[in-house]
């Protein structure tokens, strides 16, 4: 558990604004606002290294990871168990170190802490994301939103207000473009209707809600 959330918990702030991704996990102890964007989990190796983002592609490799995140969940959940060696790390560049010697085959990573932490740097010369972003949105999460308290309604509605506000200026794309760029980091709407009908006991009426949904 990230030590922002006991802070949070016992009110010693009303929100997180950590860039931290929104898992079933982290439900379990706080609520969350819609997520504003979201930032794909990507492989960073050789420029046309073989390497691909499945079981079967990563056997006999190495794959380093950030000790206590949320990549290193997947990898040892979605391909250790496959036979991937897996090797963690308590600092990412210490696992860059080990990519560029390498002791390692490749590195997963936020995309974007892999464009700005190593990628976009010398030492990054040679090597880029290879394969499609993995994808598991139990681990992964769906986005990256604020963190609230449980219950916490009243901060959740003036934050998605403010949120739904950036989005349709196009602030959230316009920084997008200029911290991210060339990675997608939109998040997926979509209308969920509410099947559960609502009575209008007066009326006589029975209607359904539409309502936008993230995903």
């Amino acid at each position: 558990m990230t030590p922002l959330i006991p802070g949070l918990v016992a009110k010693k702030f009303d929100a997180i604004n950590s860039a931290m991704n929104i898992t079933d996990q982290r439900r379990q102890s706080i609520d969350f606002t819609q997520p504003i964007y979201r930032i794909p989990s990507q492989l960073v190796g050789k420029t046309g290294s073989a390497v691909d983002a499945t079981p079967e592609g990563l056997k006999g490799k190495t794959i380093g990871v950030l000790q206590g995140s949320i990549q290193e969940t997947y990898a040892k959940e979605h391909w250790e168990k496959q036979g991937v060696t897996v090797m963690s790390y308590k600092d990412q560049n210490m696992a860059w170190g080990d990519l560029l010697n390498g002791r390692i085959d490749a590195s997963l990573v936020m995309s974007a802490a892999g464009q700005a932490g190593f990628l976009s740097k010398p030492q990054g010369k040679g090597f880029g994301f290879i394969g499609k972003p993995v994808s598991d949105d139990t681990i992964l999460g769906s986005g990256i939103g604020y963190g609230l308290r449980k219950g916490d309604e009243a901060t959740k509605k003036q934050l998605d207000a403010a949120i739904d506000k950036v989005r349709a200026d196009g602030t959230i794309d316009k920084l997008a473009k200029k911290y991210f760029p060339g990675i997608d980091v939109s998040v997926k709407i979509t209308t969920i209707t509410l099947l559960a009908p609502a009575v209008d006991v007066r009326q006589g009426l029975f209607y359904t809600r539409h309502t936008p949904g993230y995903v």
